[in-house]
């Protein structure tokens, strides 16, 4: 059997190289190919475009980057073809995968097309669903998607969310603040100068900075070496180790919110993105809340600071309400971890789309 996978951010690689390690755990001759990035390669993923050259996020870059997607998704339909591929993964992505999808079912109908993790329509707006409908399977991770897709009369696959398999509570012995500010460039060079004025305002915290690659200290101009109250944290430390050093995290919205939730630690969450897409996103996306552990119980688990109100000030102050408030914030959080648990889910997953509808 052989899979082709699509995916195009670091969070959607992570999900995706998940299942194919529990793929392989059942039948190790199950062969993946495609559009993925260094989790799901370690898998056995055979990489035909590495996803360090598709990372968009917001809506005037993806208008800037269509016609390279658009001559990609032809290259790898040609593949499909050439390769007899038997199934389709797309994994999140939704400003590619869901135009990737209907060129799918118009060229190559015959291939089983699994969308998992599908796109935020309960933000969009249900615009989309009609393209979505294309794919054979979707598979979703969060409850409050199959309520969604049920009032659509969409029928959704759901097991829980493969995070609760992955991330345990850890225990958190040590006083720093944790430090991350994304993985994008517009992302870093827009949330970490706020982070550094908090460093330089609170000399007597210490602050740890966990960076996901070495190249993104290349966006950030000051020199960080002059901060005696700043760690570095780019490749020795996993995400759970830096948790057991902190006591709170001051985080950029984004699926490491729900990671920081399952691990356990109260976090502040800040966001703030360019004009057009502020704009776009205020007056035509349906935004409550936008972190995923917010989403989950439909109430403030974490504070969002977005836009005008992500400074130094607001995020001072919710830091000292979690000191405040230690019992209640620690009760929230264990209860994202309960709404999204369930048995087996990632294996579930993996022989689901194995064997599909049984």
């Amino acid at each position: 059997m052989k899979f082709f996978v699509s995916t195009g951010e670091v969070s959607g690689d992570l999900h995706l190289s998940y299942l194919v390690k529990a793929i392989h755990q059942e039948n190790k001759d199950i062969k993946f190919y495609g559009v993925a990035g260094e989790h799901s390669k370690a898998q056995g993923v055979e990489i035909i475009q590495d996803i360090t050259e598709l990372a968009i996020m917001g809506f005037t870059e993806i208008i800037k980057k269509y016609s390279f997607l658009k001559k990609k998704a032809n290259e790898y339909i040609e593949f499909i073809k050439k390769e007899k591929i038997d199934k389709v993964i797309l994994v999140d992505y939704g400003g590619f995968n869901l135009k990737f999808l209907e060129l799918l079912k118009k060229e190559v109908p015959e291939v089983e097309v699994f969308y998992y993790i599908p796109p935020k329509l309960w933000i969009w707006g249900k615009g989309r669903i009609k393209k979505l409908v294309k794919a054979d399977h979707i598979m979703v991770i969060f409850p409050w998607e199959v309520d969604f897709y049920k009032k659509e009369g969409v029928k959704v696959v759901y097991f829980g969310n493969p995070f609760v398999d992955k991330y345990s509570v850890v225990e958190r012995t040590g006083d720093k603040i944790l430090l991350l500010p994304g993985s994008r460039k517009q992302e870093i060079k827009t949330l970490f100068p706020i982070m550094l004025e908090l460093i330089e305002k609170r000399e007597n915290e210490k602050f740890l900075l966990k960076l996901s690659s070495r190249e993104h200290l290349k966006w950030i101009e000051k020199d960080l070496t002059i901060y005696k109250n700043l760690e570095i944290e780019i490749e020795n430390k996993t995400l759970a180790q830096c948790v057991k050093e902190c006591k709170t995290a001051i985080a950029a919205s984004g699926t490491v919110t729900l990671e920081l939730a399952l691990l356990g630690i109260p976090v502040v969450v800040i966001y703030k993105t360019g004009f057009i897409n502020a704009f776009i996103a205020r007056h035509i996306l349906k935004l409550g809340f936008v972190s995923l552990p917010n989403l989950t119980l439909n109430r403030e688990v974490y504070p969002e600071l977005l836009q005008e109100r992500c400074n130094v000030q607001e995020i001072e102050k919710y830091l000292e309400h979690f000191e405040k408030c230690k019992e209640k914030v620690a009760r929230d959080i264990a209860e994202v971890r309960e709404k999204l648990s369930g048995n087996n889910i990632i294996k579930s997953y993996g022989e689901f789309l194995i064997k599909g509808e049984q």
